[in-house]
């Protein structure tokens, strides 16, 4: 735990060494694309001592001068799977980026979706010595969390302060400077494979890029896809991307749970290509053009030429109705969707006093899916793009940019984790697990 608590540290240092230069690229490793933007900063903007937690390393303003994608290569269930090919991926992408930017890029902030991620809800509580609420009472705090034994083989990727308490007032953002006796905080720790971490990390060190940061892909998505009324009132972000579907659910502007399942628009993909006989990228252009989920009468009278170059004439000439396409393309995505409600359902999902839901990512984009979706999830969907970043070119604006663009966001205005705070080095306890969305029953 301690050396993980110093990597994570020193990432945080090379981010702001970075930012201080001018230039931090991201890079968003997904398995059917991955995207990398190049971000320019003009420093640091100072807030007030009253602003929320997260102003600690002070905000800034900041541009994309870069941008460029590329066909992922070596990437499943977004983890890295061949390294080789991965690397060529993001060396294409990378240079691109640096190209239009035209300035040379070392540091990268890479995003990782998959690696099975699971969340953790923990708690804290000690008693303030100066009466003052100071940094080291955080930190100490934070240390006083029950950490589960969360196994060898995972790495904690986030571990954010999601509401603090001081005395008998809860909900607060950040007690820093206030008058109290007792400092209690509830924590979301979110785990990830060691293992997708360490190639993800590899690969960008054989690229001869340092990492100056990690974010989960589901967390990024939901702060650039949901609006500011719906992180603080309760709603959950399903990025449904290639290889994977990230889930993020947000209260009082904080990620409280993340999961994964583990399909996502290539599975629907190769269904098409598995039940029509065609190459995938035939598939993928088919459901690109004509794909949907929902059938009415008119689809079956409208035929799809599938076209081919096989050389077999009767082969290469068949058509298919769009209905029977909806037919192959809608069990899969109702899959994914029903899967995404287990994990809303063991998240307490419905406890949270707004329920809206938002579909981003590439694959939310098949006609008729939020319909769907509000059917088998039960709730209110939207369709969410992700927000207007200056000088994000117009074809990086997309759902399937919802990644890639929060994590620009999460560059430059990083939310405080566990290792922004001095913890006192003898207190690395694992202990018992908390159910994930406890504390939001108890505070709200």
């Amino acid at each position: 735990m301690r050396d993980l608590y110093e990597s994570q540290r020193a990432m945080r240092n090379m981010r702001k060494a970075a930012m201080q230069r001018g230039v931090i690229a991201i890079l968003d490793v997904g398995t059917s694309k991955i995207a990398c933007l190049v971000l320019r900063f003009d420093g640091p903007e100072k807030f007030g001592d009253n602003d929320v937690i997260g102003s600690l390393a002070g905000q800034s303003t900041f541009r994309v001068i870069g941008a460029a994608t590329t066909r992922s290569r070596g990437v499943r269930f977004g983890e890295v799977d061949a390294m080789q090919e991965t690397e060529r991926a993001i060396r294409t992408a990378v240079q691109a980026a640096q190209k239009m930017a035209n300035v040379r890029v070392d540091h990268v902030i890479a995003t990782l979706s998959g690696a099975r991620p699971k969340s953790y809800g923990l708690d804290g509580s000690v008693d303030i010595e100066g009466g003052m609420v100071t940094d080291m009472d955080i930190g100490r705090v934070m240390a006083a969390c029950d950490v589960p034994d969360y196994g060898a083989d995972r790495e904690v990727l986030h571990a954010q302060p999601v509401n603090f308490a001081l005395d008998h007032r809860s909900g607060m953002a950040d007690p820093r400077g206030q008058i109290g006796n007792q400092l209690n905080t509830d924590m979301h720790m979110l785990t990830v494979d060691a293992i997708a971490l360490q190639n993800l990390y590899f690969c960008i060190k054989r690229c001869d890029l340092e990492l100056a940061g990690l974010a989960s892909s589901a967390y990024v998505s939901g702060i650039s896809s949901l609006v500011e009324d719906e992180q603080e009132l309760g709603a959950a972000c399903i990025d449904m991307g290639g290889g994977s579907t990230g889930i993020s659910v947000f209260m009082k502007k904080h990620m409280i749970y993340a999961d994964a399942v583990r399909m996502g628009g290539e599975h629907v993909t190769g269904d098409i290509s598995m039940g029509l006989q065609v190459p995938t990228a035939t598939a993928e252009r088919i459901k690109t053009f004509y794909g949907g989920v929902v059938a009415t009468g008119m689809d079956d009278r409208e035929m799809i030429e599938i076209g081919g170059n096989t050389g077999d004439w009767e082969h290469d000439r068949r058509t298919v109705s769009r209905a029977e396409l909806i037919g192959i393309m809608r069990p899969r995505v109702e899959e994914i969707l029903e899967e995404v409600r287990v994990r809303l359902d063991a998240a307490g999902f419905e406890h949270l006093p707004s329920q809206q839901i938002v579909l981003t990512g590439g694959a939310s984009q098949i006609p008729g899916l939020d319909g769907l979706a509000s059917k088998i999830l039960g709730q209110q969907v939207r369709l969410g793009r992700p927000l207007r970043v200056q000088g994000l070119p117009q074809a990086a604006t997309g759902p399937a940019f919802s990644g890639a663009v929060g994590a620009t966001l999460f560059a430059a205005n990083p939310q405080d984790e566990w290792w922004d705070f001095e913890i006192p080095a003898e207190t690395y306890p694992a202990r018992s697990l908390k159910r994930a969305v406890k504390w939001f029953k108890d505070n709200w």
